[in-house]
């Protein structure tokens, strides 16, 4: 978000080259639709970096210089480049200046997938952080109006509800769910009312909460209590984060459970 925000900006002053990946073959270090915006000086974006990257920059630049050129170029990554991917990338080469900022907003807004976190804390405030640059759009719900920091990135919507699990039913559909409140009665409540939800809806693919497996062993006990089958609480991960990173610090916390949202992001799974 940052890169394209920075590109508008700039295009605003001074008219740029827009390099994009128009289509690849084999193994290549992005995939289509990966942008790279050259200015007289410096660049947004990035098409894969290496080798490949410095060709297409050069391109560019002598393309704002008003050299002329193929709209397509195909560069083999192997043979002509000497980048082990091997595979073969074409790149489209745009002139753009500042009336194509709307048209261009449009086509490079990245599709954001809804992440619904439950939790003003520590690990919470960390998670924010790194989601703020993944390609996801984070409502962040909290009881307690009072604990949101002043800036968060443009991805984050702050929403205070009081009872917290009031939010669950508003959640955009298709959400990935995070839930790690100060209080377990509240995440307990928020995992409850996710269920819920499920019974009718079944749109939260992703159901997560904080935890260790002796909360999960309590939550599971209370939950059955209220009626819901093991085939409903098999919905829930907890504990939660990609296997085999052991830290407890917030940070080290918040990039493990972000991997594991990208993991269920259908192109990033």
């Amino acid at each position: 978000m940052t890169s394209l925000v920075n590109f508008l900006t700039r295009l605003k002053h001074e008219p740029a080259i827009l390099v994009m990946v128009h289509a690849s073959r084999g193994s290549v270090p992005r995939e289509k639709g990966a942008w790279m915006a050259v200015f007289a000086e410096g660049f947004e974006g990035t098409v894969g970096g290496g080798h490949l990257e410095f060709q297409a920059l050069g391109e560019a630049r002598k393309r704002l210089l008003g050299g002329g050129g193929e709209p397509v170029l195909a560069y083999a990554l192997g043979p002509t480049l000497g980048q082990c991917c091997g595979g073969e990338v074409q790149l489209q080469f745009e002139a753009v200046g500042a009336d194509d900022r709307a048209a261009l907003q449009r086509r490079l807004q990245p599709e954001l997938t809804p992440v619904a976190l439950f939790g003003g804390g520590h690990v919470g405030h960390a998670l924010v952080r790194v989601l703020g640059h993944l390609p996801v759009k984070v409502t962040w719900i909290d009881s307690r109006d009072e604990i949101f920091p002043e800036q968060v990135s443009t991805r984050v919507t702050c929403e205070h509800s009081d009872p917290v699990q009031a939010a669950v039913t508003d959640l955009e559909p298709d959400s990935r769910v995070l839930i790690m409140s100060f209080s377990h009665a509240e995440d307990l409540e928020v995992v409850a009312a996710c269920l819920t939800r499920q019974r009718s809806r079944a749109d939260l693919p992703f159901i997560g909460l904080i935890g260790s497996k002796t909360k999960w062993a309590t939550f599971r006990h209370r939950l059955e209590a209220r009626g819901f089958s093991p085939t409903e609480l098999a919905q829930v991960t907890c504990p939660i984060g990609v296997p085999g990173i052991f830290g407890k610090e917030p940070e080290v916390i918040a990039v493990a459970v972000a991997a594991q949202i990208l993991q269920s992001l259908p192109t990033c799974g």
